[in-house]
């Protein structure tokens, strides 16, 4: 996601908060956050917030503590005001209802990280979202693989084929340099997986080698490792001039962080956010 992008969303989100008064807990109006999300239907939204609260109880929570219901006054102009149903939402019912939204979409995204770190500070949700995508690319590149793996097992029976095929891909790849030199350039274990200290462009170069070689195996019917590896160095070589082109050299690349401290932040991220502290009953707020 582009920074001027996170910057706008960050300020429109920051715009939105309210605090109540009794017990200082952040909370958001859900008509409030159905348009910061995108949705032009109350109507579609609100079977969203529906499916955020069945999640909030099969989490173990009270979907009342994160959801309550209220009514607001807002204006309808010349001075006029009328009354509506809303619903206040904590930063725990904001973060469900986000999950369960297209994270392909840039509110989305943004709104799923917004919510679920403890702080609002935009350089720190900037450097999670990129996590996030990072964590998220290298367990497509596990599925790939997998699959990958799965076809070649298949068609040739040999359950050292998939490793030759990967590390002819990855020499491909990386200009010349092996899997085993790439790891001792970056200074990678050699018991640990090379794509969990890749940064995240070269992880979703290596997915994409691997789709296209899937899709190229069953298309055109390979049945030979030679014609296997064949088609999987040709895409990574493929993969690797389109990155030349731009000036991207994936062996220049420095290492990234170890994907599995990542993962263990981000879910030392989730643990810290399911003990958000619930609402007081609302009865009435209004909107000035």
């Amino acid at each position: 996601m582009e920074k001027a992008i996170i910057i706008k969303l960050h300020k429109d989100f920051e715009h939105s908060v309210y605090k109540e008064e009794k017990t200082g807990v952040e909370f958001w109006f859900a008509r409030d956050l159905q348009n910061l999300l995108g949705y032009t239907k109350w109507e579609n939204f609100a079977k969203v917030i529906e499916k955020a609260k069945i999640a909030c109880k099969i989490a173990g929570f009270e979907p009342l503590d994160h959801f309550p219901d209220i009514r607001k006054m807002v204006d309808i102009g010349l001075g006029a005001k009328r009354e509506i149903e809303d619903i206040a939402l904590t930063r725990y019912a904001c973060y469900l209802i986000a999950q369960n939204g297209d994270p392909s979409k840039d509110p989305i995204a943004f709104a799923q990280t917004y919510f679920a770190v403890q702080t609002r500070k935009q350089e720190i949700i900037e450097q999670r979202i990129a996590e996030v995508e990072r964590y998220n690319a290298r367990k497509k590149l596990t599925l790939s693989e997998k699959q990958l793996s799965g076809i070649i097992y298949e068609r040739l029976q040999d359950e050292q084929s998939f490793a030759r095929i990967r590390s002819k891909g990855d020499t491909a790849l990386f200009g010349g340099k092996t899997t085993g030199q790439m790891k001792e350039h970056l200074n990678i274990p050699q018991s640990r997986a090379l794509a969990d200290f890749l940064p995240t462009i070269t992880i979703k170069a290596k997915d994409f080698a691997n789709e296209i070689t899937n899709f190229n195996i069953k298309r055109d019917d390979l049945r030979t490792e030679a014609k296997i590896a064949r088609e999987h160095i040709k895409n990574n070589q493929d993969v690797r001039k389109l990155l030349v082109k731009r000036n991207i050299r994936p062996e220049a690349l420095p290492p990234a962080e170890d994907i599995k401290k990542v993962e263990r932040k981000l879910i030392t991220e989730q643990k810290k956010l399911n003990k958000a502290e619930p609402l007081d009953p609302i009865n009435e707020q209004t909107n000035g």
